[in-house]
């Protein structure tokens, strides 16, 4: 079942194609219907492929060697660099911070800026919709200074309430995180918005980006974000690698989290002096070839093109709803489409999910169970867990078809349908 004025802006199948896992069969010839891509996207042949050719023909350590093999891996480090400060606008690669993750850079935050300047008193505003990476770093944060975490009000449909923004946002405010795109609401933040109000009691603005940089446009000048964290894995390339940005004179004003190699400018017997960002927060051997992949990754959805995939995405979620919507007993949560991504995190009553995701995966329909790294936002919506299939540049209506027969299947056998 499919509409044609719901088809894709792009060649979905070719699309496809470009991804070797999902050509791949599973036992009794099922067919991959990857449905998980908001935990961990697929990869497309050409970053395997780069990934591949650094360890087969230029490997070395980075920013340490004058000879072929290291000139060439920190050619392409910076060049992936230069990617990224594109990608998200940033005025300068300097900006641009390597790291193992979207964890990692809100962890640097909080303990490399946070420690510095949150004092007893200072309050640092959160939402109960945030990811644990963008929760639990900020409470350590508070208890580690003597702040106080605070929290924007939700509406019933899982949007921030910006109506009471002016009870928690005050002169006492130093800090607001917030996402870009829930990872189980799909609610897209009005972050422009958030970054003006924070700044006009000056505060500063951190944005989980690490489902919202893989989905749309994103421009941290245009939205005065102050610091932005997402991880590659999400965005169609390797794992064990993320971005920190940050404006250069909040990473000056930033300690590092890690020390020794590479990140020092001089070492004295009783005392050391660290290098300008962004060495000065990239200590040790980092993701050599897994950061010089993300490049190719960028080049993939750049070419794709994020207006496009944006349309994709809102197609994907107006079916999944439509579908999804015809099932008995079916709660879909999150705010209306024109404000939400494409995640769909649903229960269905007297279905537990993990039963619901292990018959699915019977079928070959790959979803994720649980809380999702937000037991705060379970804990509001009254729920232990939830199943979600959230989609990614591959994704087909023919996926949520499956989804839909899968989810019938699991019903019968559960004796719900």
């Amino acid at each position: 079942m499919s509409d044609s004025h719901l088809q894709s802006p792009f060649d979905v199948e070719a699309v496809r194609r470009d991804f070797p896992i999902l050509q791949k069969l599973l036992p009794k010839g099922l067919s991959v219907t990857y449905l998980d891509s908001g935990s961990s996207a697929q990869k497309p042949q050409c970053v395997i492929d780069k990934e591949a050719e650094v360890y087969e023909n230029y490997y070395a350590n980075a920013y340490r060697g004058v000879y072929r093999f290291g000139a060439l891996v920190d050619e392409q480090l910076e060049g992936t660099r230069e990617k990224v400060r594109q990608l998200v606008g940033a005025k300068q690669t300097d900006e641009v911070i390597f790291t193992s993750g979207s964890t990692m850079s809100l962890n640097v935050v909080a303990f490399g800026w946070g420690r510095r300047h949150l004092q007893p008193g200072d309050e640092i505003l959160l939402n109960e919709m945030e990811h644990h990476a963008n929760f639990v770093p900020w409470q350590q944060a508070a208890e580690q200074t003597g702040a106080v975490c605070r929290f924007i009000p939700l509406t019933d449909d899982g949007r921030l309430d910006l109506s009471r923004l002016d009870e928690v946002l005050t002169t006492k405010t130093k800090l607001l995180a917030v996402t870009g795109m829930s990872n189980v609401l799909g609610t897209i933040n009005p972050v422009k918005e958030l970054a003006a109000r924070a700044h006009a009691v000056g505060a500063i603005i951190v944005v989980d980006g690490a489902q919202s940089v893989p989905h749309m446009t994103t421009d941290v000048v245009e939205d005065d974000i102050d610091f932005l964290a997402f991880s590659a894995h999400k965005l169609y390339g390797p794992s064990g690698v993320g971005v920190l940005y940050g404006k250069h004179e909040l990473l000056d004003a930033t300690d590092p989290l890690l020390f020794g190699g590479h990140m020092i400018d001089r070492v004295y017997r009783d005392h050391s002096t660290w290098a300008a960002p962004p060495a000065k927060f990239e200590a040790g051997t980092g993701q050599i070839a897994q950061a010089i992949a993300l490049g190719a990754a960028i080049d993939y959805v750049s070419n794709i093109g994020f207006e496009a995939m944006h349309e994709h995405d809102r197609r994907l979620a107006e079916y999944a709803h439509q579908r999804l919507n015809e099932l008995p007993d079916m709660r879909i949560y999150g705010p209306h489409l024109e404000h939400k991504g494409a995640i769909v995190s649903f229960t269905i009553d007297g279905a537990h999910p993990e039963d619901l995701a292990q018959l699915l995966d019977r079928r070959g329909v790959f979803v994720r169970h649980g809380h999702h790294c937000t037991m705060p936002l379970h804990d509001l919506l009254g729920v232990s867990a939830t199943v979600r299939a959230s989609f990614g540049v591959y994704s087909s209506l023919a996926d949520v078809d499956a989804l839909f027969d899968a989810l019938q299947f699991a019903l019968g056998r559960l004796r719900l349908a």
